[in-house]
């Protein structure tokens, strides 16, 4: 059993699947505690949280803010001086700035569970300085992670830790109860009798929600439900045509047990936990070919990736639609293949050696 002593440090917990994979390694690591701040606006924090040891940073949120971010410095500071962690282990941009800028005794670990380069909500120029700031963080690091191989590819590909330690940590996850479909269309107040095509996330511009919408208007015939809040909700709620309900936040379990369809519109993904999840339930996945989503759907065997158009989620979807033998067999395949590729049980012993490592 690990003694090293590790403090993660996230800037909020909001639902989704960095919050499963943080909460997760916090959970299952002896030794572990969690700092975060607040989730902010539309969002809401995810319920593991009530599960860890957890200290909360007051000004630290997703917002950027010069004083704020500065206090959140100053407080994360004195925890680190407090708890005297062997290791902080940052996750995601925020906090991988202001944990990787405390000095001490300890070693830095950071955590990329995705990248921005395909957000579409960021210029060029911004884009520029975030890699210039990645690139004098990564040489304060001891240890770089992906949560899969092809965002580690692409963040070394712009100059970001190429002479640093990298290795790649699939997110551990665990199968949703499953419930009967019927059951659980009942429940979310869903057609019970026809195929439904589910799409899970946060309604934010990088998951592009406006995408599902255009391929649910080029197939009328077909019924989608999309899930999740965010800044766009009300937004999709309002121009959603009448083959697409809306129902906002919802139990994941109750929503994969209750589609047959999942599609991700996304322009950016880091490792998809939602598609890892409705896979487990023995969901078929449509993606789009962004960060290591490949790597969670495998083309043609338990699912399809295509590029991020119109066109080819169409295509994607009319073929599952339209060949029910092909539907169960990529269920089947989808289900197998996620239980053995990602479990908690490797996901954690691969955090633990990467940490002895450095100790």
């Amino acid at each position: 059993m690990s003694t090293i002593k590790v403090l993660h440090v996230i800037a909020r917990m909001n639902v989704g699947g960095t919050a499963r994979y943080v909460g997760e390694l916090v959970k299952e690591i002896p030794q572990s505690a969690l700092a975060t701040g607040f989730v902010q606006g539309a969002e809401i924090e995810d319920h593991i949280t009530s599960e860890l040891r957890i200290y909360r940073i007051k000004h630290l949120g997703r917002r950027i803010s010069i004083f704020n971010d500065f206090k959140a410095w100053l407080e994360l500071s004195a925890l680190v001086k407090d708890l005297q962690p062997e290791i902080i282990h940052t996750h995601t941009f925020k906090a991988g700035v202001i944990g990787r800028l405390i000095r001490g005794n300890h070693k830095n670990v950071h955590t990329f569970h995705g990248h921005l380069f395909g957000d579409k909500s960021f210029g060029y120029l911004e884009k520029r300085i975030l890699i210039i700031v990645e690139r004098f963080l990564a040489r304060r690091t001891d240890l770089l992670i992906s949560v899969g191989n092809r965002v580690g590819h692409e963040l070394r590909a712009v100059g970001i830790g190429q002479n640093q330690i990298w290795t790649s940590i699939s997110p551990g996850v665990s199968p949703l109860p499953e419930i009967d479909k019927t059951v659980a269309r009942e429940r979310l107040g869903l057609d019970p009798n026809h195929l439904l095509v589910g799409w899970m996330a946060r309604m934010t511009g990088v998951k592009n929600p406006h995408l599902m919408l255009e391929v649910a208007r080029y197939m009328p015939e077909t019924k989608f439900v999309m899930a999740g809040g965010g800044d766009l909700l009300e937004d999709i709620k309002k121009l959603a045509p009448a083959n697409v309900q809306v129902i906002g936040w919802t139990d994941a379990s109750l929503f994969w047990s209750a589609v047959d369809i999942a599609v991700s519109s996304s322009d950016n993904e880091g490792m998809p936990v939602a598609l890892i999840e409705a896979q487990l339930a023995g969901v078929p996945v449509v993606a789009t070919d962004v960060g290591s989503s490949s790597e969670v759907v495998r083309d043609k065997v338990s699912g399809f990736i295509v590029k991020t158009s119109r066109t080819e989620l169409v295509s994607a979807i009319r073929t599952l639609v339209n060949t029910p033998e092909l539907l169960i067999t990529f269920a089947n395949s989808a289900r197998m293949f996620s239980r053995d590729r990602f479990n908690h049980k490797l996901m954690t012993e691969l955090h633990l050696s990467a940490y002895e490592k450095l100790t």
